[in-house]
């Protein structure tokens, strides 16, 4: 099998391709290269002759058309996307522009290459994307396939448009898709700007922890090589037409999760004191949605998945990574935005 990966050197996708390769997948990665792509995310497989790279923009489609006539992939899975909420805030257009219209060029290319191929059975377009799309959560109740859209952020609007373009494109044209969303990931590799990154890069700075308003708000914590698992069960095993919403079974509030790096923090890089004597609360951002959970059961009782790592475990196997890769961090340092407050606009 022959996958196409779209962002295949960011933080979701570079695991998707690494554990890809590590099946015997052959994968083609086609990745634009902006601030939070780095094919260092993919240098353990980027000697394997299962492994190409393109370096190219989903809304150029006259490259998209090339790469598919060239590579001839059995399945794209479609993770290309603007994904930070505080920049969506600060800049919407980039997230309009990638998520919304790059999918319905990525949409158009695929369409167009699979009829022209007289399409085959076995050809799968796999759309992955979010639980933020489901938009905020009481303090009970999860999400299923079922919940209705409600986005709050230009980011997860933008991403619950690509959904329901996907969604068209199967009824309309008979594109055979299947769709996932998913929780909040971390692991490996994880860009740092997100919560989990920029925790354990201003502990060991020295610097405030920010938590944003009172550290209330809940997620879902799935750990990264979990979902690329998920992921790759999805796209070749799920029904066409089908969603699969994945979770990690490990609610969390923002502040219970970053005391629990701060103690893991504790034990393996201890300071001249508690890392949690850093936390600092600041103003909260703008529409955050409270509440996040999702209820795995369909991908559970359909496809026989479910997440193997508790947050714990995750957790731990995280830190022990990012101390033991500072170079691969440090070298991120001077990326656009990456160290500051974004999302105030």
């Amino acid at each position: 099998m022959k996958i196409l990966v779209t962002g295949g050197a960011g933080f979701i996708g570079s695991a998707v391709v690494r554990r890809a390769v590590r099946q015997g997948l052959a994968v083609v990665n086609l990745d634009k290269l902006t601030y939070a792509g780095s094919l260092s995310n993919v240098a353990e497989v980027s000697d394997s002759p299962l492994y190409a790279f393109e370096q190219a923009d989903i809304c150029d489609r006259a490259r998209v058309d090339d790469i598919l006539a060239r590579h001839q992939p059995d399945a794209i899975m479609h993770l290309a996307a603007e994904s930070h909420v505080d920049r969506s805030i600060d800049g919407p257009a980039a997230f309009i522009e990638t998520n919304i219209n790059g999918t319905y060029i990525l949409l158009e290319a695929a369409r167009a290459w699979w009829t022209a191929k007289g399409k085959p059975d076995g050809f799968r377009f796999h759309h992955i994307s979010t639980d933020e799309v489901f938009g905020s959560l009481g303090p009970t109740g999860k999400f299923t396939e079922d919940t209705p859209y409600d986005p709050r952020s230009p980011y997860s609007a933008s991403k619950a448009a690509s959904d329901h373009l996907v969604r068209a494109w199967h009824e309309t044209y008979g594109l055979p898709v299947v769709l996932t969303n998913c929780s909040n990931n971390y692991g490996p590799y994880h860009f740092p700007e997100k919560l989990i990154p920029v925790v354990i890069v201003k502990a060991l700075a020295g610097a405030p922890i920010p938590i944003y308003g009172k550290g209330d708000n809940i997620r879902d914590w799935l750990f990264v090589e979990d979902h690329a698992d998920a992921l790759l069960t999805v796209v070749q095993k799920g029904r066409l037409g089908r969603s699969y919403n994945i979770g990690g079974e490990n609610e969390a509030t923002n502040l219970e999760l970053v005391r629990k790096i701060c103690v893991i923090l504790d034990a393996k890089r201890p300071g001249n004191k508690p890392y949690a004597e850093q936390i600092t609360h600041v103003t909260d951002r703008p529409g955050h949605d409270q509440r996040y959970a999702i209820d795995p059961s369909r991908i559970r009782e359909e496809l026989g998945w479910r997440p193997s790592v508790t947050l714990d475990q995750g957790l731990e196997q995280t830190i022990d990574w990012f101390l033991s890769h500072e170079d691969w961090w440090r070298a991120l340092q001077d990326r656009d935005g990456v160290g500051k407050r974004l999302g105030t606009a």
